[in-house]
C-alpha cells in the first residue's frame, strides 16, 4: 500500500522538522544559529527527526553561555554566568504587598543587568550577595522604567523552569561591584523625575546636626524610633547637600559608623533619589541603597586619598551654612505630603494663628516612659506603643491643641501636642 499524505510516516516528518526549526533558532550570544548539522539529518535522513533528538540539540545549545549584552526580550533557554551584587526585596508602597526579589547583577565582562523574581517564587532560589552563579532558562523583560539601577533595558527574570547553582572556581574573573556617580548637578538636573537610581560619593560635613570629629556620638535609639538619620555631605568643593539615610540604610550606616576605630569621614551610598524637600535638593536612600565607609570599597579608597590632600577645599564650607534650617510654605508641605514615596521629615514652617480649633480634645493621657498615647486596660493604662513594651504605666496629661493657621500660599490646621504646647503656652498642663 502507497503512503498517503496523512501517513504517521509524513506526520513524523513534519513534526521533526518543527522540532528541528525550534531548536535551530535558540540564540546563545543574542545570534540565531543555524545548525547545518540539523539540516543534514533534515534533508538526506530517511529516518524521521523524533522529538527527544530535538530536545537533546536544543540542551546542547542551551548550555551555552550568553552574555548581558546579548540579552534581548522573551524566553532564552541560554546560560547566564554572573555575579549577585545585591538583592533586595520590592514592596507595593501603599500596601507594603511583597512584589518580588531584586537583584544587581554582572557578569564577566563588566554589564550589569537588573535580575527579578516574583513573588510566588521568593525562596525557591538561595541568594548571597557576591557570590557567583551560573542560571540556566530565564526570560528577558522590559526594564521598568522608573527607579533603575542598570543601564540595560532587559530584565532577567527568573521563572519556572529557572536552574540556579552556584559557579565554583569560575573560569573567568568576574568584576566585584558596579558603581554609576552623579555630582550636584546632575542629580539637581534630574531631581523629582523618579528615573534611573545613581550613586553619591563625598565627604560627610554633619551627622545629625553633629560635626565631624573624634568625639561624635550617634544616638541610636533616636535614630530607630525616627527610623532615619541625615548627613550632610559634599563632593569636592561643590555645594553642601542633605543626605537621608532611611531604615536599614540608617540602621547600617551606624554599624558601619561604629565600626571604624576613628570616625570615618567618607561616605559613599548607591541608588540615591533626588528630591526637592522644602525648596532644597536633598538625597534619600531606597530599598536598593547600599552604605560604604572610607576603605570599604575602591571609590571610597580613591575619594578619602582625594581628601586627604585637599583638606582645605573641603574644609572651605562652615558648618553655619549647613545648620541653616529649611524653611517651607504650608502649600509645599501640602505638595510633598501628597507625594506617593513621602516620608516623615522635619520642616521649619511661620504660619499666622488664625483661631483655635473648638470641640475637639484640648489634652490626651500619655505613657509616663515614651509619651505615646496610653489605652484603658482590664485594671490599668497599657502604652499604645509596640516599641514601648510596658503593659502597665502611669499616665501623664500631655497637651492636645489644635489650632487654625494660614499663610500666603494655604490653609491649615495644627496639631500642637506634649512638650509643643508648653513651648507655646509657657505653661505645663495640669489636670
Amino acid at each position: 500500500m502507497e503512503p498517503t499524505g496523512n501517513s504517521s510516516d509524513s506526520s513524523d516528518r513534519k513534526t521533526g522538522k518543527k522540532i528541528v526549526a525550534s531548536s535551530a533558532t535558540v540564540k546563545p550570544n543574542g545570534k540565531s544559529i543555524a545548525s547545518s548539522a540539523i539540516a543534514k539529518t533534515d534533508v538526506s535522513s530517511p529516518v524521521p527527526v523524533k522529538p527527544n533528538v530535538a530536545t537533546d540539540l536544543s540542551s546542547v545549545h542551551a548550555d551555552q553561555v550568553m552574555l548581558f549584552r546579548d540579552v534581548s526580550f522573551g524566553p532564552r533557554e541560554a546560560v547566564l554566568r554572573f555575579r549577585l551584587i545585591h538583592f533586595w526585596e520590592a514592596r507595593n508602597p501603599l500596601t507594603k504587598t511583597l512584589i518580588g526579589q531584586e537583584m544587581l547583577l554582572i557578569d564577566e565582562e563588566g554589564t550589569a543587568i537588573q535580575g527579578f523574581v516574583p513573588a510566588g517564587r521568593v525562596g525557591t532560589f538561595d541568594l548571597t550577595d557576591g557570590v557567583v552563579y551560573k542560571l540556566k532558562n530565564f526570560f528577558g523583560s522590559r526594564s521598568k522604567v522608573q527607579y533603575r539601577v542598570a543601564d540595560h533595558i532587559a530584565t532577567v527574570s527568573f521563572t519556572w523552569n529557572s536552574e540556579l547553582a552556584v559557579l565554583d572556581n569560575p573560569p573567568v574573573p568576574f568584576p566585584e561591584d558596579r558603581f554609576r556617580f552623579h555630582g550636584y548637578e546632575e542629580f539637581r538636573a534630574n531631581c523629582d523625575s523618579k528615573g534611573d537610581l545613581y550613586d553619591y560619593v563625598g565627604h560627610m560635613k554633619l551627622v545629625n546636626g553633629q560635626t565631624i570629629s573624634d568625639h561624635i556620638v550617634l544616638d541610636e535609639v533616636d535614630i530607630s524610633e525616627k527610623r532615619h538619620i541625615c548627613v550632610h555631605v559634599q563632593t569636592h568643593d561643590g555645594p553642601v547637600m542633605k543626605l537621608y539615610l532611611w531604615d536599614k540604610a540608617a540602621s547600617d550606616f551606624c554599624q558601619k559608623f561604629k565600626s571604624y576605630g576613628g570616625t570615618p569621614s567618607v561616605l559613599l551610598v548607591t541608588t540615591v533619589n533626588p528630591k526637592h524637600l522644602g525648596g532644597t535638593l536633598a538625597l534619600t536612600t531606597m530599598s536598593s541603597s547600599r552604605v560604604f565607609m572610607d576603605a570599604d570599597v575602591q571609590p571610597s579608597k580613591d575619594y578619602l586619598e582625594w581628601l586627604s590632600s585637599n583638606s582645605d577645599i573641603a574644609n572651605r564650607v562652615a558648618a553655619e551654612v549647613v545648620t541653616k534650617p529649611e524653611t517651607v510654605t504650608l502649600g509645599e508641605i501640602f505638595s510633598y505630603v501628597k507625594q506617593e514615596g513621602s516620608k516623615v521629615a522635619w520642616f521649619e514652617c511661620t504660619a499666622t494663628i488664625d483661631d483655635v480649633v473648638q470641640g475637639s480634645a484640648w489634652y490626651y493621657v500619655s505613657c509616663g516612659g515614651c509619651n505615646s498615647k496610653a489605652v484603658k486596660g482590664p485594671t490599668s493604662l497599657i502604652c499604645n506603643s509596640k516599641k514601648c513594651g510596658k503593659r502597665e504605666v502611669t499616665g501623664v496629661p500631655q497637651y492636645l491643641t489644635k489650632i487654625s493657621v494660614y499663610d500666603e500660599s494655604e490653609q491649615a490646621v495644627f496639631v500642637v501636642l506634649g512638650d509643643a504646647g508648653k513651648e507655646l503656652t509657657g505653661k505645663h498642663r495640669r489636670n
